[in-house]
């Protein structure tokens, strides 16, 4: 196969320069993932070189989804996540006039503050009886059906107009076992190494699909607790109180010019646009299959303290595993910041990951 010709794309595809050879990093999976064993982010964001390293590592990030650093990064404040988060989109090529993403519920009495005992508009606390509070309101959620773990794949701000591009979390206390996240391929579920996961003439319908992103929780949860929502979130054209964007199901990658499937599964995907229900219920049912049964699209990150993972939100989906009631004593908090990118687009010109890479 030959390797595709960028040219013709909307966004030239960023290259990988050579400024972070010097960090020792193991693959998480041949297709996705990367962990870098012993860097800091602190010694990224105060290196001589640090926008070439940050603008090398979104590259990196693009390309294989979700980058982990597993040593403890203790000495990351508050304010160096922020930024660390803001120069990947920055300096990746996003929006000039975006930023990081503002919470919609931050004025919420319920927002639980971060360890530090201080909140911040562009923090979100990972922290489940925070998500309680904030989420009361959510249809559906006293249900004493199974759960249906399916429903967790997401991938973040898909609810606004402009979702985000990178996110950063940083785990602040994790139990032994249990808590772990995944992430998948949106890349990967297009194509595979010797064969199409999806066949061409099911690829080419879902490239002009569309799907309604929406989630009422904001506005219900604004209305329940007599607050306004929080507008602009990280660009002006996050704004109001509908959060029912339409996005496109296959999307192209700014930074790669990889396609991707998008909106096309997941907890803020409300419905594919255009189709009967019978017939959307089954691509949304295809496309989570396609997660469920490519196990090799997936990585998964056990937490430890300390630890961080970044990830694009354009390539790939996630979802925590909600295991940790299950273990005595276990607190799992963290922090994240996201960054926020351009609203979704799918170029004509855009390949696959491995057409663009020119593998078999």
């Amino acid at each position: 196969m030959i390797a595709a010709d960028n040219s013709k794309l909307i966004y030239k595809p960023m290259k990988y320069g050579s400024s972070l050879d010097h960090l020792d990093f193991v693959e998480v999976t041949p297709i996705i993932g990367r962990e870098y064993t012993n860097a800091k982010i602190k010694d990224i964001l105060n290196a001589d070189n640090s926008e070439e390293q940050i603008r090398d590592l979104a590259v990196i990030i693009s390309e294989r989804g979700v980058v982990f650093f597993r040593q403890n990064q203790e000495d990351l404040s508050v304010e160096d996540l922020k930024n660390f988060t803001d120069k990947v989109g920055e300096l990746s090529g996003r929006p000039k006039e975006n930023g990081l993403h503002v919470h919609p519920l931050y004025r919420d009495p319920g927002n639980i503050p971060m360890g530090n005992g201080e909140t911040d508009e562009n923090i979100y606390v990972i922290n489940s009886e925070a998500a309680k509070k904030l989420y009361k309101t959510m249809a559906g959620k006293d249900s004493q059906q199974p759960k249906d773990l399916g429903r967790e794949w997401h991938s973040d701000a898909t609810f606004e107009v402009c979702p985000s591009d990178f996110s950063c979390l940083l785990m602040e206390e994790t139990p032994a076992h249990g808590g772990d996240t995944l992430w998948c391929s949106g890349y990967e579920i297009l194509t595979s190494s010797g064969y199409d996961r999806i066949s061409p003439p099911m690829r080419e319908f879902l490239d002009g699909l569309t799907a309604t992103c929406a989630q009422p929780v904001f506005r219900s949860a604004c209305t329940a607790g007599n607050y306004e929502v929080m507008s602009p979130r990280g660009s002006p054209l996050n704004v109001g109180d509908s959060f029912a964007p339409v996005h496109p199901v296959v999307r192209t990658n700014r930074q790669t010019g990889w396609k991707s499937i998008f909106a096309g599964v997941g907890l803020h995907v409300t419905r594919i646009n255009g189709l009967y229900d019978f017939e959307e219920k089954m691509i949304r049912d295809y496309i989570l299959r396609l997660i469920t049964i490519n196990h090799d699209c997936v990585a998964r990150m056990h937490w430890t303290k300390g630890a961080a993972a970044i990830w694009n939100n354009s390539c790939v989906w996630h979802a925590a595993t909600p295991d940790t009631h299950l273990v005595p004593g276990a607190v799992r908090t963290g922090i994240r910041a996201s960054s926020i990118g351009e609203q979704p687009y799918l170029d004509p010109a855009s390949t696959s990951r491995r057409e663009a890479l020119g593998l078999s």
